[in-house]
């Protein structure tokens, strides 16, 4: 089969940046919103029937799947152009309408949090309200903590021009990123992304290098206008966090990620205990480089020994690959990644323009996905094409519930992704034909591992002390980049030579408005991700039905109740994430055996 490498987007809202059905939408969805403002208003909880708050969520549910739907293309068209400056307007317009919108959220959560607690549980009760009782009880508890309306409709509007004005003004400075690279006698203007893709995966230790030195020095240039936009978006936050009386910073974290501090500790603390099978692993692949140790731009590089010709997959091969490989766990998956490669969902074009990174993104109106990558030929580009197709399965099975019972949070989004990245992973280590190749699928698999354990939790020991110290003032850019260092000196366990300092002006996630703590949810998903997997590998395509079961439940109770009910596991105790960094530990020792003889 041949597939497009460009994702149809017309068939979402025709017309690009100049839609009409776009801007009718957008028109239609102001209207809405007010109407829900004013029933919301209306609504007596005293005297209400159930019918009329049934009415209320349905308006709810309707608008929440309108804004995702424009907030999806709009976003699509500025990652597949990042000059686009139509669309930039459109998220404006867009975002615009979110102050009343919120505003009737906060009428609508205060007055359920009015409710005496015997008539709440009595409404919960009801056949009406039963299926959404968790995501309700989840809105009475913000309810207790929110201000006036008067006094949330304007942290809400000051949010247009503060929170999510500062992320945008992010996407704004990448844009302008131009990483000149000479190859060949030619100099190539290369977008972050593209850069990026090349200095992590080029099998050229010289070019990795050039590369690092002049990506280093690209966000080096940026840094006066970074930190300013990192210390106002995080002191934004950390402002409306006090307002509401919660002076803990990881507070809305884990209760976004619907996560007790008892189990991120533990987590954290077993991975600690377990870093120097990592540590001896980086120190083996920078000996088969002829290095002592790690330099950071070669973490990613592919390891080619003998006459090794790296294993490549065309977009088309990819595809067939994946779906292959999906069928053995869950056919239903295969039907789906299927379906999306034929229906032209994916953006892989390798071209100038686009933004950095990969994203899969919802669009609930038409119920369907939207995959956002640049593609180049890689095992670890095939990984991240299973990982975001993982994403929108996941998206897939839960169409069918009530909107709030769609409303899952990252950590147990990365599950379902990082699930599918591993069947891929497993399937070409079991095709590998040569011990050359063995270590170098081996390796590609690890840097999965690394990444969780020593990447992301670099990111999260920054992102602690950064906002621990922007509670008392401005950080300076000195300062928010030798934090960098220092945490991921303590996150790799001093086990690289040269470090990243200007990682925190490269990495989008520190930018996100929606979502803080844009780190630990990762690890969590890969750690809970390998457990789910182990248990599959026993059960194989028996174990659709489960899997399935186990995603819908993402939204409707707490990660630990969810871990207790499907998988059987308490996660405050170490022995469930100790069982999945044991299976890592397995990957590193035949990797250090096989690779043994190559070292001199």
């Amino acid at each position: 089969m041949t597939y497009s490498l460009n994702w149809d987007l017309d068939s979402i809202f025709s017309g690009g940046s100049d839609s009409p059905a776009l801007n009718e939408r957008l028109e239609q969805l102001e209207k809405q919103i007010n109407t829900y403002y004013q029933s919301v208003n209306q609504w007596d909880h005293s005297v209400s029937t159930n019918d009329e708050l049934t009415t209320l969520i349905k308006q709810q549910e309707t608008i929440t799947e309108g804004f995702s739907q424009c907030n999806s293309y709009i976003t699509a068209l500025l990652s597949a152009n990042v000059k686009d400056t139509q669309a930039k307007l459109l998220s404006g317009k867009l975002y615009a309408l979110l102050p009343r919108w919120q505003s009737a959220d906060t009428i609508l959560s205060k007055k359920f949090a009015e409710i005496s607690d015997n008539n709440w549980q009595t409404l919960l009760q009801t056949d009406a309200f039963s299926l959404i009782a968790f995501r309700m009880n989840e809105i009475r508890r913000d309810g207790h903590r929110l201000l006036s309306e008067a006094e949330e409709n304007i942290i809400n509007t000051l949010s247009l021009d503060g929170l999510n004005a500062w992320s945008s003004h992010y996407d704004t400075i990448v844009g302008t990123i131009v990483i000149p690279f000479e190859e060949n006698g030619k100099v190539t203007d290369l977008s972050a992304g593209q850069a990026f893709n090349k200095m992590m995966g080029d099998p050229d230790p010289l070019v990795r290098e050039k590369l690092f030195i002049a990506w280093e020095k690209a966000w080096q240039e940026k840094t006066s206008l970074l930190s300013d936009t990192l210390n106002h978006l995080d002191g934004f936050r950390l402002s409306t966090y006090k307002l509401h009386g919660m002076n803990d910073y990881l507070q809305k974290p884990l209760e976004y990620n619907r996560l007790k501090k008892e189990t991120l500790d533990v987590m954290w603390a077993t991975i600690q205990k377990n870093k120097q099978p990592l540590v001896d692993y980086l120190t083996r692949k920078a000996n088969l480089f002829g290095k002592e140790k790690m330099e950071w731009q070669d973490q990613d590089a592919p390891i080619i020994l003998g006459d090794l010709k790296e294993k490549t997959f065309t977009f088309d091969e990819a595809a067939s690959f994946i779906i292959e490989n999906f069928q053995k766990f869950s056919p239903k998956m295969a039907t789906f990644a299927q379906s999306a490669f034929e229906k032209s969902w994916i953006e892989a074009e390798d071209r100038p323009g686009k933004r950095p990174g990969g994203y899969c993104t919802e669009l609930p109106e038409t119920q369907e996905s939207r995959i956002f990558m640049t593609y180049s030929n890689s095992v670890n580009e095939v990984a991240t094409l299973a990982h975001e197709l993982g994403h929108a399965f996941h998206s897939s099975v839960m169409w069918d519930l009530p909107a709030l019972n769609r409303d899952y949070a990252m950590n147990v989004a990365e599950t379902a992704s990082t699930f599918a990245e591993l069947i891929v992973a497993d399937a070409t280590l079991k095709a590998a034909k040569t011990k050359e190749e063995k270590i170098n699928l081996l390796d590609t698999k690890l840097q999965n591992a690394l990444a969780m354990f020593m990447n992301i939790h670099s990111r999260f020991i920054f992102e602690n002390r950064f906002y621990s110290a922007r509670q008392e003032g401005l950080v300076s850019e000195e300062e928010i980049t030798q934090m960098m260092v220092e945490a991921q000196k303590e996150g790799y366990h001093d086990a690289l030579a040269t470090y990243h300092p200007h990682f925190w002006a490269a990495k989008l996630h520190f930018f996100i408005d929606d979502v803080p703590f844009y780190n630990f949810p990762y690890t969590f998903g890969y750690l809970f991700s390998l457990g789910i997997y182990a248990y599959a590998n026993k059960k194989g395509t028996s174990f659709e039905q489960e899997y399935i079961e186990l995603l819908r439940d993402t939204a409707s109770m707490t990660t630990e109740e969810l871990a207790q009910k499907h998988l059987g596991v308490d996660l405050t105790k170490p022995d469930f994430w100790q069982a999945g960094i044991d299976m890592v530990l397995e990957d590193i020792n035949s990797f250090m055996t096989l690779s043994e003889e190559y070292v001199h």
